[in-house]
């Protein structure tokens, strides 16, 4: 029998950050979406704009015995630049902050987390731990965006190639 977690991470642009993922064993949904503001039920443009405190996240149910909540947490540090304070690349803006938002049983596995990633980046690492609160399901058009968008421009020129580097350095983790 599956034992199905969830864990909420944002790293930038939620088209990125799912994309990186769907492909990983043991990951069975992914969901892009908002967390950590103070409006209830933003729409994309709200949370574009800045203002609502919402992060770009994505919400993943994985099943623990096949992926642990330490390795997605490995591949999230790795595929991200945790370095920069409020933007990925391009993208800037607390919305595209890098954070983490955890239950009280997950915040020492961030820690550690955390401590493992300042082996592999030159600058310190801002992301934040954030308690959960609630998460909000981008609208549909958002979900599996780069799947159903491999051309669009930013797709092709920012996604892409986040993706390969992904699956080249975490191969072994990948769906067959």
């Amino acid at each position: 029998m599956a034992t199905q977690e969830k864990a909420i991470l944002a790293g930038g642009c939620f088209w990125c950050v799912e994309a990186i993922f769907k492909s990983l064993k043991g990951v069975s949904m992914i969901r892009s979406g908002y967390i950590g503001g103070h409006v209830e039920n933003p729409s994309y443009k709200d949370v574009c704009t800045g203002s609502t405190g919402h992060a770009e996240a994505i919400e993943i149910t994985y099943d623990r015995d096949v992926i642990s909540f330490d390795t997605l947490l490995d591949v999230f540090f790795a595929t991200h630049d945790p370095t920069q304070l409020n933007r990925q690349g391009n993208d800037v803006g607390t919305q595209y902050r890098s954070a983490v938002f955890v239950n009280a049983d997950q915040k020492p596995v961030v820690e550690a987390a955390i401590e493992r990633a300042k082996g592999i980046w030159d600058a310190p690492i801002v992301t934040t731990i954030e308690p959960l609160s609630a998460f909000y399901a981008a609208e549909g058009y958002h979900q599996d965006y780069f799947e159903n968008n491999p051309g669009q421009p930013y797709c092709a020129m920012v996604v892409a190639p986040k993706v390969m580097k992904a699956r080249a350095k975490f191969t072994h983790l990948l769906q067959v």
